[in-house]
């Protein structure tokens, strides 16, 4: 009796694992069968939330219960991404992860934030900062803001404590042998309304978040933080031309919670990668002069515990950790 006890006991652990498993192979190939939230923790109209509305739109068609992009700001970017690394591992929402996701975490204000919490899908895009005024400043080149800064206090925006273009300000100024300030906001997008209301000096936002500014003949870009010109303003030099050896940039990506079945990432990847590809996405981005960087999810997380390191070397390097 107590044999077939045992026996059936076994029998039901066996039959009911081979039920999960099923069960999630069924919702893994049954995947989307509900609504996606895609999480971009910065303001909207910046150029994280323009590059995430753009993929999420050409994927649609492959979330039939909808995909909708929901802006979640604070922190820097730490508010959203660790909403994103705290959501359920069922692919019910995807995240859009930056590089801050290696950068807060060192500077003491990442509440938490670790890249690890996160299973990367995959690269989407790359760019560089790149220093910008107004179209009336009197500053016309970086040496001319420089030289300013020697006798007067710029302010110059970013898009949050930690964020990759307050790195990226305070990179320069050390480079420059100058002292900034470092005036925070929760996004590109409404560091550049100040920048136009004319509240601040500068901002070191990539040059897609400035392009159209700059097209609509109200600001200017004096250089970029990037190892070479960029294809897009190949009139602009580059920082390291002018003599200040920084280059610092940014890339974006996708991420699920770090549980989240591997068939579901897969498919995820499948989806997105599928969209970075469309017409739709590819001509959004070259008219944005976005850089369309695309890497797969083995690949990103490898860059992801490389830049880690990077990073965490140069803020201690720069000061920046808040204790």
């Amino acid at each position: 009796m107590k044999k077939l006890l045992v026996l059936l006991s076994l029998l039901a652990l066996v039959t009911g694992s081979v039920f999960a498993q099923g069960a999630a192979e069924v919702t893994a190939d049954s995947y989307p069968s509900g609504p996606v939230s895609a999480i971009v923790p910065y303001s909207a109209g910046g150029g994280t939330d323009l590059v995430m509305r753009a993929l999420a739109d050409a994927a649609k068609a492959s979330f039939p219960k909808n995909i909708a992009v929901e802006n979640r700001t604070g922190g820097g970017g730490a508010v959203g991404m660790s909403y994103g690394a705290n959501a359920k591992a069922d692919g019910s929402v995807v995240t859009m992860i930056t590089v801050e996701l290696v950068t807060l975490p060192h500077t003491g204000t990442g509440a938490g934030l670790s890249y690890d919490q996160f299973t990367p899908i995959m690269m989407v895009n790359s760019a560089y900062s790149a220093i910008t005024v107004k179209a009336d400043s009197p500053y016309n080149t970086l040496n001319d803001f420089i030289n300013a800064a020697k006798t007067s206090t710029m302010k110059v925006g970013n898009s949050g404590v930690g964020a990759i273009w307050h790195l990226a300000a305070a990179g320069l100024a050390k480079t420059a042998g100058v002292t900034f300030n470092h005036i925070p906001f929760d996004g590109a997008a409404p560091a550049i309304t100040s920048l136009l209301g004319g509240h601040i000096d500068a901002v070191t936002v990539s040059y897609a978040e400035v392009a159209s500014q700059v097209n609509a003949g109200n600001l200017k870009v004096l250089a970029v933080l990037a190892p070479e010109r960029i294809s897009a303003t190949p009139n602009i030099p580059t920082a390291k031309e002018l003599g200040y050896d920084v280059a610092i940039g940014t890339w974006r990506g996708l991420g699920v919670p770090k549980a989240t079945p591997q068939p579901i990432v897969d498919k995820l990847y499948s989806i997105f990668s599928t969209a970075a590809k469309s017409d739709s996405f590819v001509n959004f981005m070259n008219s944005s002069n976005n850089i369309i960087d695309v890497m797969d999810g083995p690949s990103y997380q490898k860059k992801l515990a490389v830049d880690n390191e990077m990073f965490k070397a140069l803020i201690n390097e720069l000061g920046l950790k808040q204790q």
